[in-house]
């Protein structure tokens, strides 16, 4: 009964550190971020589903942070953001 209340914790613990590697959304980057790059989404309906498609962009990129500059569009909604590292 211990080792299942270890391996609940353990796991538990693991897929918290995981959620901290993700990308985080900035209004300014900070003194020291390097700028790594541009992405771009398209065809989403709502701004959460825009923000969450740059979101997982930067995180498979690579970057720490992001910033949306900019977000057209009526029905169906097109954004960029900077990556920084």
């Amino acid at each position: 009964m211990k080792s299942i209340k270890y391996f609940a914790v353990a796991a538990t613990l693991s897929l918290a550190s995981f959620a901290t590697f993700a990308a985080q959304e900035v209004s300014q980057p900070t003194d020291g971020a390097q700028k790594i790059g541009v992405v771009t989404a398209s065809g989403a309906t709502t701004l959460d589903s825009l923000e969450t498609d740059l979101a997982n962009q930067a995180k498979q990129a690579g970057a720490s942070s992001y910033r949306i500059t900019s977000v057209t569009g009526n029905n169906l909604m097109n954004a960029s953001a900077v990556l920084y590292k």
